[in-house]
C-alpha cells in the first residue's frame, strides 16, 4: 500500500490458565525512495493492554518504552518530522478499544515490528473467546495465525472461525486438542488469500475467534505460583434465579427511525427468552414518562402476549426526561420488594436505553446520579446502554458503576437490535446473587474484587491476589452466595505443589504469568473505579493504576509507549531530551530561572544548630525552596547525625524516589562544639524500570536489575539504556534523566584533599519538576505543589544584619530569619549568595509532619 509491502506477518498466542500471551510479528519494507509514514489501525479486545512495540531495523532491535502521553507523542512526531525511522503506540480507544501504531520507515529499509499484548479471557455463555482483527490490507507472502493454550484443568472443547472464511479456506484452519492441550493454526498461501484468480485483493479481513472451555470437577480452581494467587470461580448445573427486570426505554424524537424500530425488534426478542417465573415491566420516557403496568407483572404467556402488542406500538414524542424515566423505574423495582410482590429468592435488574442526553426534569447528570445512587442502595445493578454517538457515554458509565452495573454502547449499525439482544443475554440467566469469595486477611494483600452483585450462567469469576509471606504455599478460600432454593456455602483449599505439578509444560508458560495476571487485573478494576471516583479518591486510583502500568509495561488510557532509534534521541526537545557532553547546563539554569518553582541545594549544616550562625563557601542550609511568583526562596536545614538517610522525593506515579545520606566532618569542630553534616550519598531510583543510580563523591554505580555498570568522577561521558540518560561532566557534575520524569543535576563539591575537617560532599539540583506527578512528596518532592506565604512584621534580629519577621504559610504562623545562603549553580565552586527566608527547627510549620517522619532505612 502506497509503495509499502508487507511480505510477512505472523500472530503467536499463547493462552495459560485464561490469560493470553499475544505477539504480532509483521515484516515490510519500503519500496520507494522517500521516507513514508504508515498507520496501522490494531483493532484489540476492549479489555487487552499492550506490552511491547520494538523494531528491529538492520538486525538491531529497538525497544519501546512506556511514557506519559503527551511525552511520547512529542518525541514520536519530532522523529517523523526528520525523516527518521520510530513507532508510537498509544490508546486512541475508549477502554483501550482501538490502538493505532504510527510507523515512519526509511527509503529503501526493511523493519521488523513486533507488538504484543496481553488480556485475561472472559468466559461468556460457556466458553471463553479470544479473536484477532486479520486485516493486513494487502497479500502477505508469509501469514500465519497460531494459538497454543495450555489448561491444567483440562480442554474439554475448542473450535475456531472467522469472518472472512470461505469454503476453500476453513480446511486451511488446523486444530487439535487433548487433556491440558490445544493447538490451532491458519496458515493460508498467497493464492488462497487472493479474492479472486490473479486478484491483488486480500479476502483476509474480518475476525478470526478461538474459543474454548475447560473440564469443571468442582465450582472452582484455584492456583498458587511465587507468591501470588489466582482464584477462578464458575460454578455448574445450579438451578436459575427467577429475576425481575424493568426496561427504561428512550422514546424521545431522536430515537425515530431505524433506532426505535431496532429496539422493537430487539424487545420482541428478549420476550421470547424471558422465564414464566420472571417478572417484567416497561417503563418509557419522552418530555412525560408512560410505563405499561403499574407494577411488575408475571411473565405469563398472557402477560407476554400483551405485552408484545404494547412493544409493537411504541413510538417516539418529545424530548428526553431521563430522570423521571430511571426514578420510576428504582421506585417500582423497590416497591414491588417492599410489598413481597417477587420472590425473595429472585435476582432484579434494570436495563435502560437511550440515545441522547437528559434535557427534561432534573438534567444535571452530576444531580441524577446522585437521585439515583441513594434511591437505589446497592440492592439491585444498573445497566445503561448508549445508543450510537449523541449520547454522554462517560455519564452513563459512571451511573451504571456506581450502582454495580455496566454501561455499553450500542452501534448504530444494522445489527444493533442483535447487539441488545446479545447484551440482555448475557444477565439473563442468574444463578446467584450477592457472591462474596474470603480469603484470610492476614494472609492476603492487594486483593482484586472479591464481591459481586449477580453469578451468571456462563460467565467466571477471578479473583487474584498475593501473598503476605512470598514462601507461603496453601490457601484456603471460602465461598458464599445466594442461591434459588438456599444459600451457598462452600470452601476450596490448593497448595503451590499442586499447581506446580499441573504446570510442568514449560514451554506454554510466559514469564510470572499469575503475577502479570494479578496486575493486569488490578489495572483494569482500578480505571474502571476511577470512571466513577472524584477528587482525592480519583487522584489516588489514577497514581496507583499509573504505578503498575508503568511497572509492568502495559500500555493502558493514562499511558504510551514511544520507540526511536538511539541515535534519534539527541535530537528531541527539552534538555533532558538533547543532553550534549559538555553542555554548560548552569547557563540553562540561569534562562529557566524564573520558571522553575523549586530547586535543591546542599552542603554542610551544622548538627544541632538551630541559628544559621557560620555561612561559608561549604555553606548552609542543606533546602532551598524558590517561589517565582514571590521573586523569593524559603530555606530549611535537617539536623540529623551523620548516617540518617533522608527522604527527599518521592513520586508513587512515576515510580521516581531520590534519598540521601549524611555524612559529618572529618571531626567536630574544636571552636563552636559542632559536627558539620552533608549529602555524602544519593540514591535515585526509578522502579518502574528497575533502575538505580547510587552516587558518591568518588563513583557513580548504574544497577538495572542484576546488572552494574560503574563511572568514575573523572570520566567524561554520555550513557544511554532505556528509561535512563547520563551525563558526567568531569569532576564538575552529572545530568540525569530517568524515565519521563523529572531530570537532576548532582553537583560535586571537593574540598582539598587534606582539609583538616571537611570532606567532599554532593548537592542536588532538580529540572522539568513538572514531570513528576500531583502525588509527588518527600522533604523537597511536597514542594513541587504551588507554594504561597506572607511575610509580617520584619523587625531586627539577633544579629543586626539579619532581620526576623513573621511568615504566615501552610495557615501556620512562624518566626523566620533572613539571610543568604549559596547556590552552586552557577559557580559549582564559590557559590552564589542568594537571599532567602529561613525556616527554624527542621522547618517545622512548613514541612508536612514533623522531619523525622522522613527517615528511610536506606538509600533504596
Amino acid at each position: 500500500v502506497n509503495g509499502i509491502e508487507i511480505y510477512s506477518m505472523k500472530i503467536d498466542s499463547k493462552v495459560t490458565s485464561r490469560f493470553a500471551h499475544n505477539v504480532i510479528t509483521s515484516r515490510a519494507v519500503n519500496r520507494g525512495n522517500v521516507h513514508k509514514e504508515v498507520f496501522f489501525d490494531v483493532e484489540l479486545p476492549k479489555t487487552a493492554f499492550i506490552t511491547n512495540f520494538s523494531m528491529t531495523i538492520d538486525g538491531v532491535t529497538y525497544p519501546g518504552t512506556i511514557k506519559e502521553k503527551e511525552v511520547a507523542k512529542k518525541q514520536y512526531e519530532k522523529a517523523v518530522s526528520k525523516g527518521q525511522t520510530a513507532g508510537l503506540v498509544k490508546a486512541s480507544g475508549r477502554k483501550t478499544e482501538k490502538f493505532t501504531v504510527s510507523v515512519n520507515i526509511e527509503a529503501a529499509s526493511k523493519v521488523t515490528f513486533e507488538l504484543t499484548y496481553e488480556e485475561l479471557l472472559k468466559r461468556q455463555f460457556g466458553k471463553y473467546e479470544m479473536f484477532i482483527k486479520v486485516k493486513p490490507k494487502q497479500l502477505v507472502k508469509d501469514f500465519e495465525i497460531e494459538v497454543n493454550i495450555f489448561e491444567p484443568q483440562g480442554i474439554t472443547e475448542l473450535e475456531a472461525e472467522g469472518t472472512f472464511i470461505t469454503n476453500d479456506l476453513q480446511n486451511i484452519i488446523k486444530k487439535t486438542f487433548s487433556e491440558k492441550k490445544g493447538h490451532i493454526s491458519f496458515k493460508p498461501t498467497l493464492d488462497q488469500q487472493r479474492t479472486c484468480a490473479n486478484c491483488s485483493q486480500s479476502v483476509l479481513d474480518g475476525d478470526f475467534t478461538v474459543r474454548y472451555d475447560v473440564k469443571r470437577t468442582t465450582p472452582d480452581n484455584l492456583q498458587i505460583v511465587n507468591g501470588y494467587f489466582v482464584h477462578f470461580f464458575a460454578p455448574t448445573n445450579l438451578p436459575k434465579l427467577p429475576k425481575n427486570v424493568i426496561f427504561v426505554i428512550d422514546i424521545s424524537g431522536s430515537m425515530s427511525g431505524r433506532e426505535i424500530e431496532q429496539t422493537r425488534e430487539a424487545l420482541l426478542k428478549i420476550l421470547d427468552d424471558i422465564k414464566e417465573d420472571d417478572f417484567f415491566n416497561f417503563i418509557l420516557f419522552g418530555s412525560e414518562v408512560h410505563t405499561w403496568k403499574e407494577t411488575l407483572i408475571k411473565a405469563t404467556p398472557e402477560n407476554l402476549d400483551e405485552a408484545r402488542k404494547f412493544v409493537r406500538g411504541i413510538d417516539t414524542e418529545g424530548m428526553t426526561n431521563l430522570y423521571g424515566g430511571i426514578m420510576r423505574g428504582i421506585h417500582m423495582l423497590n416497591a414491588a420488594h417492599e410489598g413481597n410482590f417477587v420472590p425473595k429468592r429472585s435476582a432484579s435488574i434494570i436495563i435502560m436505553l437511550t440515545d441522547g442526553q437528559p434535557n427534561v426534569g432534573i438534567s444535571n447528570t452530576g444531580d441524577i446520579q446522585a437521585h439515583v445512587k441513594k434511591a437505589i442502595e446497592g440492592r439491585y445493578p444498573l445497566y445503561n446502554l448508549g445508543f450510537g454517538y449523541g449520547v454522554d457515554y462517560n455519564f452513563l458509565e459512571k451511573m451504571a458503576l456506581e450502582n454495580e452495573g455496566l454501561a455499553r454502547r450500542i452501534y448504530p449499525d444494522s445489527d444493533a437490535a442483535l447487539q441488545l439482544q446479545g447484551f440482555y443475554d448475557e444477565v439473563s440467566n442468574p444463578m446467584l446473587t450477592d457472591v462474596e469469595l474470603n480469603y484470610p486477611e492476614n494472609e492476603i494483600t492487594d486483593l482484586t474484587k472479591n464481591s459481586f452483585k449477580h453469578f451468571y450462567d456462563g460467565s467466571e469469576i477471578v479473583v487474584a491476589g498475593r501473598f503476605i509471606d512470598n514462601n507461603q504455599n496453601s490457601l484456603t478460600v471460602d465461598v458464599r452466595g445466594e442461591g434459588a432454593n438456599d444459600a451457598m456455602s462452600y470452601t476450596t483449599q490448593e497448595d503451590a505443589e499442586q499447581t506446580a505439578r499441573a504446570f510442568q509444560e514449560q514451554e506454554y508458560i510466559f514469564g510470572e504469568y499469575i503475577e502479570r495476571l494479578w496486575a493486569y487485573l488490578t489495572i483494569e478494576q482500578l480505571l474502571e473505579k476511577r470512571i466513577a471516583a472524584t477528587g482525592e479518591e480519583k487522584g489516588n486510583l489514577t497514581a496507583e493504576a499509573l504505578d503498575l502500568s508503568l511497572k509492568y509495561k502495559f500500555v493502558t488510557p493514562l499511558t504510551s509507549m514511544v520507540v526511536t532509534k538511539p541515535e534519534d534521541y539527541g535530537n528531541q526537545d527539552g534538555i533532558a531530551d538533547k543532553p550534549i557532553e559538555g553542555i554548560d547546563i548552569f547557563t540553562f539554569f540561569l534562562y529557566l530561572r524564573s520558571q522553575l518553582g523549586i530547586q535543591l541545594v546542599q552542603g554542610p549544616v551544622p548538627a544541632g544548630s538551630l541559628q544559621p550562625l557560620a555561612f561559608t563557601v561549604d555553606g548552609d542550609p542543606h533546602f532551598i525552596i524558590s517561589v517565582p511568583q514571590k521573586e523569593d526562596a524559603i530555606c530549611f536545614n535537617i539536623n540529623e547525625n551523620p548516617g540518617a538517610v533522608l527522604n527527599l522525593i518521592n513520586d508513587p506515579v512515576t515510580g521516581i524516589t531520590v534519598n540521601g545520606e549524611l555524612i559529618g566532618d572529618k571531626r567536630a569542630n574544636s571552636d563552636a562544639k559542632i559536627q558539620n553534616t552533608y549529602f555524602g550519598k544519593l540514591g535515585i531510583a526509578n522502579k518502574q524500570l528497575d533502575l538505580k543510580l547510587a552516587v558518591t563523591p568518588e563513583k557513580i554505580t548504574i544497577q538495572n536489575g542484576n546488572e552494574k555498570t560503574g563511572f568514575t568522577w573523572l570520566d567524561s561521558v554520555t550513557f544511554q539504556q532505556e528509561g535512563l540518560t547520563l551525563i558526567i561532566n568531569r569532576e564538575k557534575n552529572l545530568v540525569l534523566k530517568m524515565g519521563s520524569g523529572a531530570s537532576f543535576v548532582i553537583v560535586l563539591h571537593q574540598v582539598w584533599k587534606k582539609h583538616p575537617l571537611h570532606q567532599d560532599f554532593l548537592g542536588l539540583y532538580t529540572l522539568e519538576s513538572d514531570k513528576l506527578s500531583e502525588q509527588t512528596h518527600g522533604l523537597l518532592g511536597q514542594f513541587f505543589h504551588p507554594i504561597d506565604f506572607t511575610i509580617l512584621e520584619i523587625h531586627p534580629g539577633s544579629d543586626p544584619k539579619k532581620p526576623d519577621a513573621t511568615m504566615i504559610v501552610k495557615n501556620n504562623e512562624l518566626t523566620v530569619t533572613r539571610g543568604w545562603q549559596k547556590d552552586y549553580r552557577t559557580d559549582p565552586k564559590h557559590g552564589i549568595d542568594v537571599p532567602c527566608w529561613f525556616v527554624h527547627d527542621n522547618g517545622a510549620g512548613l514541612i508536612d509532619g514533623i522531619h523525622t517522619d522522613y527517615i528511610v532505612s536506606s538509600l533504596f
